[in-house]
C-alpha cells in the first residue's frame, strides 16, 4: 500500500519479502521507517527526509519476542514499551527492560522500535544499545540474497556502510543467566537525553567473586561500546560498588567525551563512576 508523506511517499509493506523488495526498488531513495520517532524530527535537526519510506511497523514477523530457554529474539519493530512488558520478571535482562523502559518518555516508547534505536547511526544516546552490548546480543540483517547474523558490535561498526535494500530484522540475546542492571542520568528529567549510560551483566562463582562480566557505555562517545578493561579488573573479586566506582574513576581515560550544545564532554566523563556504582547497587539488592 502507497501513500503519501509531506515529501515522497510511503510503501506499507505486509511482510519481510515485501519490505525487501520494495527497498531493492528504491535503492538510494528509500529507506525503512519504523516508529518514525526519529525520522519524523529530521527537520528540527536540519536533516532532508528520503524520498521514499517502506513502513515495517505491521509486519506480524518484526513485531514478536520470543522467549525460550536459550535466547531471547527480538523483532525489529518491537516498541520499547512492548519490549519492557516482555522483559518483566527475568532479572537477567533487567537492563535491556529498563532501557527500554525508561527511554525518552512513555508517548516516544509507545512508539519507538528496538530496531530504530540500534540502527540510527547519528543518535549516540539510544539506550538500547549499551543494554544489549552487555547482554552479548547478535543481529539479523536480511536482504532479497538471504540473512545474516552478526555481533551488534560488529553491526554498530558497519551500519552506515549498509548497501540499499538491507534491513535489520531481528535481534537475538543469548540467555546466559548473568544478572544485569542499566543506569542513565538524564539532563534534567526523566524524558530527556541521557548524559551517560552504564549498563552491566555479571555473573558470580559460589564464593561471590565474579566469574563473567560485561560493560558497555552509551552517550558519552557518538557509539556506544563495551568497557573491557573494567570487565577485566571485575573478575576474581566481590561484586563491590565501592570497588567498580573506583575502577571507573581510575579507567574513565578509556573514553573520549563528546561535546554537544547541552553538555560539554568533561561531564559525561565525570559521572561514569557513580552510575557505575548505582548500576552494581541494583543488581546486589535485586539478586
Amino acid at each position: 500500500m502507497q501513500t503519501a508523506m509531506a515529501k515522497g511517499s510511503m510503501f506499507v509493506a505486509r511482510s519481510v519479502p515485501d519490505a525487501l523488495a520494495a527497498l531493492a526498488e528504491r535503492g538510494p531513495t528509500g529507506a525503512a521507517f519504523a516508529g518514525g520517532t526519529w525520522i519524523m524530527r529530521s527537520p528540527i535537526r536540519d536533516e532532508p527526509l528520503a524520498a521514499d519510506y517502506v513502513a515495517t511497523g505491521r509486519i506480524a514477523e518484526l513485531t514478536a519476542v520470543t522467549i525460550d530457554s536459550d535466547t531471547i529474539e527480538i523483532g525489529a519493530a518491537v516498541t520499547h514499551t512492548k519490549l519492557a512488558a516482555a522483559l518483566e520478571g527475568l532479572p537477567e535482562f533487567a537492563a535491556l527492560a529498563t532501557a527500554a523502559g525508561s527511554s525518552a518518555n512513555p508517548a516516544v516508547r509507545n512508539a519507538a522500535t528496538i530496531g530504530g534505536n540500534l540502527a540510527t547511526t547519528a543518535f549516540a544516546a539510544a539506550d538500547c544499545v549499551p543494554a544489549l552490548l552487555c547482554l552479548d546480543a547478535e543481529v539479523e540483517i536480511s536482504s532479497r540474497d538471504g540473512r545474516e547474523r552478526m555481533s551488534l558490535e560488529g553491526f554498530l561498526g558497519i551500519r552506515s556502510t549498509l548497501a540499499p535494500g538491507h534491513l535489520l530484522t531481528r535481534i537475538i540475546v543469548p540467555r546466559h543467566g548473568r544478572s544485569s542492571a542499566h543506569a542513565r542520568l538524564p539532563l534534567r528529567k526523566a524524558g530527556d537525553y541521557p548524559v551517560a549510560i552504564v549498563s552491566l551483566a555479571i555473573s558470580c562463582d559460589a564464593a561471590g567473586r565474579v566469574a563473567t562480566a560485561r560493560a558497555a557505555v552509551g552517550s558519552v562517545e557518538p557509539v556506544a561500546r563495551r568497557w573491557q578493561r573494567l570487565e577485566a579488573a571485575l573478575i576474581g573479586h566481590p561484586l563491590e560498588p565501592a570497588r567498580l566506582a573506583k575502577l571507573a574513576q581510575d579507567f574513565t581515560d578509556d573514553f573520549t567525551g563528546r561535546d554537544s550544545v547541552e553538555v560539554p564532554a568533561w561531564y559525561r566523563l565525570s559521572v561514569l563512576p557513580s552510575l557505575v556504582r548505582r548500576a552494581a547497587t541494583t543488581m546486589l539488592t535485586h539478586a
